[in-house]
């Protein structure tokens, strides 16, 4: 395990800008022209020292309010992955700039980790000119993907088999407005102002090397709403992710870290597929409790199976009505999704999302579906295939973007994400 601990923010020392000073330098390279480059650095300069002066809000204070929790950036494997889930998250999609060099990309990832590593543990980002809003930092975690663009500008010969476009399946209405990119940003905290302070502070530092190619705002139940480990509901009200396997088991570290079908500068990483599904709620609306517990399998009141009381119960697909029909469907989506393969699982961290409706309507809203697991076309890709061929729920979901990444490891202090890389 990571060996991650959660803890307490501490207000910013007065030596912080003393340190993120010495940084300067390596900083340089985001700012063109000597003069506008010293320019900026003066002026970044004196933000800091401002930063170094602000303070957290008073013992305790945060700590009632959860608002001081940190969960640590550096260690062998990223954040964010088995992590409990926050309650907000912002997933950005960049696109590298043309003709950016592999020298370009390791700067870039270098910039982007130290500004995770400070915000991640309540400070600001060089040259944050908020930085109030960094003191805050509500559990933040900032966990990177690679797309196959960014691994080809470094070294196309090491991409993982896996690391490409998801086989097209026959339910998709993709748009590029939601899919595919060379570099993912997964932001996730339990406020939502950290999350918008932290993906801005990373957008400023990459906009030199890359642009947005799509951003999605994601949310589940306020923290503190329920107790930790409750399973997550979707907006059907379908308890959603009853499967997962528990955090800290070995069947995590089999599915999500499982060694096998990647080069080893993935060791100690994973695979990550994002895909958006539009829910439709007003179609929904017209289906009775028993049609849409049907279409599920489980019950809406606890998620428990059909044939079962409890959400976890085992579900028995064998069991037959008083009429001889399965009690749980063979096209229900707790039967299409349940492998019979076990090495076919998924470690699911989905967030809900709810846009603003076209004229007319009166909801736009869906899953954002997160899946790690240690290779994308063993274990995921035969699980949306089942579910593609025959899955009630597919009557109100349409799958409208689709991603894939690889997930480098984590890092040490003074190191990046992703230098295995370039090693």
């Amino acid at each position: 395990m990571t060996g991650r601990t959660t803890r307490s923010a501490e207000p910013p020392q007065s030596g912080a800008a003393g340190k993120a000073s010495r940084q300067l330098p390596r900083r340089g390279l985001l700012f063109g022209g000597a003069a506008a480059g010293l320019g900026a650095l003066a002026a970044a300069g004196t933000q800091l020292a401002a930063a170094g002066q602000t303070t957290a809000p008073a013992a305790g204070t945060a700590e009632a309010v959860h608002g001081g929790g940190l969960v640590a950036f550096h260690g062998e494997r990223q954040a964010g992955i088995d992590t409990p889930a926050q309650a907000h998250a912002a997933f950005v999609a960049l696109d590298l700039r043309p003709g950016t060099s592999r020298e370009g990309v390791k700067a870039l990832l270098r910039l982007l980790s130290d500004d995770a590593a400070n915000l991640c543990a309540g400070r600001p980002a060089l040259a944050d000119t908020e930085g109030e809003l960094a003191l805050v930092p509500a559990r933040l975690t900032v966990t990177f993907g690679f797309g196959p663009g960014l691994v080809a500008a470094v070294d196309p010969a090491r991409a993982p088999e896996w690391l490409k476009p998801l086989p097209a399946f026959k339910i998709d209405r993709l748009t590029p407005d939601f899919s595919d990119g060379d570099l993912l940003l997964q932001i996730c905290a339990d406020d939502p102002v950290t999350v918008a302070h932290a993906q801005r502070m990373l957008l400023k530092d990459s906009r030199s090397f890359a642009t947005v190619r799509w951003v999605q705002g994601g949310f589940r139940r306020s923290y503190g709403s329920e107790k930790p480990g409750t399973t997550m509901r979707n907006l059907f009200g379908q308890v959603d992710g009853t499967s997962n396997p528990a955090p800290g088991s070995t069947d995590v570290e089999r599915v999500v870290w499982g060694r096998g079908g990647h080069p080893a500068w993935v060791d100690n990483g994973t695979s990550v597929v994002i895909r958006r599904i539009a829910m439709n709620l007003d179609k929904w609306d017209e289906v009775d409790r028993a049609g849409r517990e049907e279409s599920v399998g489980r019950r809406l009141s606890n998620g428990a199976p059909l044939t079962g009381s409890h959400e976890h119960d085992d579900p028995d697909f064998a069991a037959l009505s008083p009429h001889g029909f399965p009690v749980i469907s063979d096209v229900s989506h707790l039967r299409r999704s349940r492998p019979d393969d076990p090495s076919q699982r998924i470690f699911r961290r989905a967030y809900n999302y709810d846009a603003a409706p076209g004229a007319g309507g009166v909801s736009d809203s869906g899953l954002i579906f997160v899946s790690f697991q240690a290779d994308v076309a063993r274990q995921f890709t035969p699980i949306q295939q089942r579910l593609a061929e025959a899955d009630m729920l597919n009557l109100w979901t349409t799958p409208v973007g689709s991603a894939v990444f690889a997930v480098p490891p984590g890092c040490r202090e003074g190191g990046f994400i992703g230098e295995q890389l370039f090693a």
